[in-house]
Order: structure tokens, then C-alpha cells, then sequence
């Protein structure tokens, strides 16, 4: 039968995504406007939840097409003003700098990374000690790069082995240009028992590593976007970023790490697979096959990557230059000083990083709407109705149960804007805001971990190419974070209940205050005392 316009209409409108996903989007588009003409707050809160199910809904469809849509409706008809959205994207520049020109910038050192992590795979034989070692690297990696590069990282070394074990278990050559890595079943020499054990290595190390980049990501103010954010608003350096974190994050790395060892030794939760000896001795061999064809240009590039990574250190933790400048110069240290000079070649860093950009500004138009329609207005009112730790409970799990289903950069841009609004209105202090502001940050980063919607990093690795190779879906994503989800949200509770947190926070207040009275004194006595 002839295809009819409107057939052809709804088989193009996003694409390849179930039909009943987009009937519930144009659905959402017919119903806005009419709830929005009815009552404007709960039109609000719809398209809020809308949003929300769009994010939860990102393994089906990309989350930048329809909350865009949803997003542009919500400006046509009054909900928020294209200014508002400017002023939000201007408030927040730094952190699509960061995403801009970071996640670039480390594209041009993947070699090194990949160097790195190869060695910890081929030179250590102990798998209690190669999980630990990636989910420690991934950590601090995590705490001075982009989580989702670091991920994106590993995920490439995991593709390169599984690619070169299948090539000689198929009967070819580390030289053979012809990847067969589709199904994982071509080629008559495939032991299928031990094809079996490597896909539940390499899923054992993904996940450590994934779970390491939120260990790492929370603790420094370029870990993540929302941290950025919070940041911002906060008025935080990165060290002092750092610092009001470590009450918690000290301790929920210990425990993280604590969790990694446990698992892998005890077998739990679909960890503790083995390197098969054969699969260990493919991957040696080509390991040293590549050191022996690595030249002295090679072996340079890598000493300016490495030369290049500490720089970005001392720059992230000196704050000599904003986050997304930092980054930019990386992209060109790396660039000038390794030969990468053609247009095209600079062109492939930027595509990882632009759909998720492009995404954030979404964010902050859905964040325009709840400003501009008071929506969180009596969530956070009540909350703030609770006093001292109950008060910074609250917001952790809040904050948390919410970035187990959405995003957490959306979650922690809205939480965040709403308690510096109450600081602002002066129904908070700023010791108090300084405090929300470490149960936000630490809310986002730890019990999202529960499922691929809450860590942009989990859902990169779920729709990888070394997803289905290696037998990860959605739900063994969910079971083998699982103790981890635990762990690091009760540790995470517990620290920020407990009063250290607070103490910290005094001390800091303290120490600003005797560092002000200092000054004050000094330039008195410059003034001969007048």
C-alpha cells in the first residue's frame, strides 16, 4: 500500500524511536498549551515531568529532540521568555565551556590514557588489583577531566582488546586491518566458554571504572557540570570546591573502594570474572607488539600528553584561568606540539562533547520555566521549614531519589538555584546555603549511580558499541551497580547527618573571618592607623 503524508509524517518524526514515544511527545505538545491556559503552575509542573520522562526515556531517543521541542513550546506560549533562557545560559557559560573545550582538549590525549590503562590490563595478573586500579584511576582522573571522557576512554580500550581478541581467535593477525567485532560469534576457532569469561572481565572493569568516575567526579568542581554550577553560585574556588566536599566524599571514596575490593573478592553481583590465561596472552603479545613498533615520534607525543596532563592539574587546582579556558589550551598545547594541524582531524574532538552541550542549554530553558512559574517554590520551601542536619538530609535524598530517574545536572541546577534564591530572600544564611550546597552536590553525584538516566557516564557506556559485545544491558547495568547505589548513598547520608560537616563549615567561616580582621589590620597599620 502507498505510504499516506501523515504515515510519512510520524515514520520521520524522531526517527527510529517506538511509535508510542512519539505519540506521547505530540501528545505533550497538544497538552501544554491548553493546561498552560487553565492553570500556568500546573502546566509548569507537567512540562517539568515531561522533561523529566524524556530524560528517562534517552536509551529510545536522544533527549536534545524531543525536551527541545518540548523546551521551544514552552517559550511560544509564555511559560518562559527567550531573555530568561539567555540569562541562564549566560549565568552558566563556564560550564559549557568546560564541556566544550575540556572534553576536546582530552581527546588529544587519549593515546597516553590508553596507554595507561593497557598496561594495568597486560602487566597485572591479580583481578582484585586491576579493578581497583581502574576504579581508583578512573576516580582521579574523574576529579581533574570529564567523567564522560574518562569513560569514553576506557571504553575504547575495552573495544581495542575485545577487537584484537577476536581477530586472532578467528585466525588472523594483529596486522589484519578487518574488524569482525559485530556479534562475536564469526570464526570457527571462538571459544565460546572462554568469550564468555572475557566479556565478563572487561563488563567487571567497566563498571568499577564507571562507578570511579563518580567517586572522582564529586570531589572536584570540574568532576561534573552540576558541580560547576554549584560552584558558581557558591562563589568557590576549585581547592576550597575540594575541601567542603571531603567530609563526604573522603569518606564515600573509602567505601566506593572498600565496595570494589569486596565484590571482586567475594564473587557478588556478577563481579570477580576472571582473565582467561589465553585471552591474557593475545592481549600481552599485542601490547608488546605495539611498544615494538612505537617510534621515537610516538614515544615524543606521549611525553607532551603527559607534560600537557600536568599542566591541567597545576591549572585546575591553582584556578590560573577559567575551567573552558584551561581547556582550550590544552587542545592547543597537544595540538601544536604533536603535529595536529588539519582542520578535520580537530573537528572529531568536538563531536562527543556538542550533543550534550547543546542539551545542557535545553536544561537551562526547563530551568527558566520553574524559575519563572515559581515552581519549586513550595518544595523548597518546605524543606527549608526543617532545621540543621534534618534540613541537609532532606535535600540529599530528595536530590538523590530525583537523579536515580533524571538527569543529574537538571536536578542540580534546579536545587541549586532555588536555595541560592532563599539565601538571597535572606531565609537562609550563607553557612546554611554553603551546607545545602554540599548535600546538593554530593545528592547528584553519589545515589545516581543507581541507573544509567541519573550518570551521563552509565548511559554513554550502555549505548557504546561495547555494550552489546560484551552483553551489557540496562538491567545487569542496574544489578551490578546495585551494591555500590547502596553503599555510597548510606555513606553518603551518614556523613552529611553527622556534625562534621558542619563543623567544617564554622572553620572555614572562622578562618575567612581571622584572614579578614588580618587584612583589616594590615592596611590600618599601612594607614598609620587612621
Amino acid at each position: 500500500m502507498p505510504v499516506t503524508m501523515s504515515q510519512a509524517f510520524i515514520d520521520n518524526f524522531l526517527g527510529n524511536s517506538p511509535k508510542w514515544f512519539k505519540i506521547a511527545i505530540l501528545s505533550f505538545l497538544v497538552l501544554n498549551p491548553i493546561i498552560f491556559y487553565i492553570n500556568p503552575f500546573i502546566a509548569g509542573w507537567l512540562l517539568v515531568v515531561e522533561f523529566i520522562f524524556t530524560l528517562a526515556m534517552a536509551l529510545k531517543c536522544y533527549p536534545l529532540q524531543p525536551g527541545g521541542l518540548l523546551a521551544i513550546e514552552a517559550v511560544i506560549i509564555g511559560m518562559t521568555s527567550p531573555s530568561q533562557v539567555l540569562h541562564e545560559i549566560e549565568a552558566n557559560l563556564e560550564v559549557l565551556l568546560l564541556l566544550i573545550f575540556m572534553v576536546a582538549g582530552i581527546y588529544f590525549m587519549k593515546q597516553l590514557l590508553l596507554f595507561v590503562f593497557t598496561k594495568m590490563i597486560t602487566k597485572v595478573r591479580s583481578k582484585v588489583v586491576v579493578s581497583l586500579m581502574f576504579c581508583v584511576a578512573s576516580a582521579f582522573l574523574s576529579a581533574f577531566l570529564d567523567a564522560l571522557t574518562v569513560i569514553a576512554v576506557i571504553i575504547a580500550v575495552a573495544v581495542g582488546f575485545y577487537s584484537i581478541y577476536h581477530k586472532v581467535a578467528s585466525g588472523k593477525n594483529f596486522a589484519d586491518d578487518h574488524d569482525h567485532t559485530s556479534d562475536g560469534q564469526s570464526g570457527q576457532q571462538l571459544c565460546e566458554e572462554e568469550l564468555e569469561a572475557f566479556r565478563g572481565f572487561l563488563r567487571n572493569l567497566l563498571m568499577h571504572a564507571g562507578v570511579g568516575t563518580a567517586l572522582g567526579g564529586v570531589c572536584t568542581m570540574v568532576g561534573e557540570p552540576q558541580n560547576l554550577i554549584i560552584a558558581a553560585q557558591a562563589n568557590w574556588q576549585f581547592a576550597e570546591f575540594a575541601l567542603r566536599m571531603s567530609p563526604v566524599t573522603i569518606p564515600v571514596f573509602i567505601a566506593g573502594i572498600s565496595t570494589c575490593f569486596l565484590v571482586e573478592k567475594m564473587g557478588w553481583f556478577g563481579y570477580g570474572q576472571q582473565l582467561p590465561d589465553a585471552v591474557h596472552k593475545i592481549l600481552s603479545d599485542y601490547s608488546a607488539h605495539e611498544d615494538a613498533r612505537r617510534t621515537k615520534h610516538d614515544k615524543m607525543k606521549l611525553v607532551v600528553q603527559a607534560l600537557v596532563g600536568i599542566w591541567l592539574i597545576i591549572g585546575l587546582a591553582f584556578h590560573l584561568a577559567s575551567v573552558g579556558l584551561i581547556g582550550l589550551s590544552v587542545i592547543i598545547l597537544t595540538t601544536a606540539f604533536n603535529g595536529v594541524t588539519n582542520e578535520h582531524a580537530l573537528g572529531k574532538a568536538f563531536e562527543e562533547a556538542l550533543p550534550f552541550t547543546a542539551l545542557l542549554a535545553v536544561f537551562f530553558a526547563i530551568v527558566g520555566v520553574i524559575i519563572d512559574q515559581h515552581l519549586f517554590a513550595p518544595v523548597i520551601q518546605w524543606a527549608l521549614s526543617y532545621e540543621g542536619n534534618t534540613q541537609l538530609v532532606i535535600f540529599y535524598i530528595a536530590n538523590g531519589l530525583l537523579s536515580m530517574v533524571s538527569d543529574n545536572v537538571f536536578v542540580g541546577t534546579v536545587y541549586i538555584n532555588e536555595v541560592k534564591a532563599a539565601l538571597l530572600d535572606g531565609q537562609i544564611s550563607r553557612d546554611q546555603f554553603d551546607l545545602l550546597a554540599v548535600a546538593i552536590n554530593t545528592g547528584t553525584n553519589l545515589p545516581s549511580v543507581a541507573t544509567p538516566n541519573g550518570q551521563a557516564a552509565f548511559l554513554f557506556l550502555l549505548t557504546s558499541a561495547i555494550a552489546p559485545l560484551i552483553r551489557l544491558s540496562y538491567g545487569r547495568m542496574v544489578w551490578m551497580a546495585l551494591p555500590y547505589t547502596i553503599v555510597l548513598s548510606i555513606v553518603g547520608v551518614v556523613a552529611i547527618e553527622s556534625g562534621f560537616l558542619v563543623d567544617m563549615t564554622q572553620s572555614f567561616y572562622d578562618s575567612h573571618m581571622l584572614l579578614h580582621h588580618s587584612a583589616a589590620e594590615a592596611v590600618q597599620t599601612m594607614s598609620g592607623g587612621h
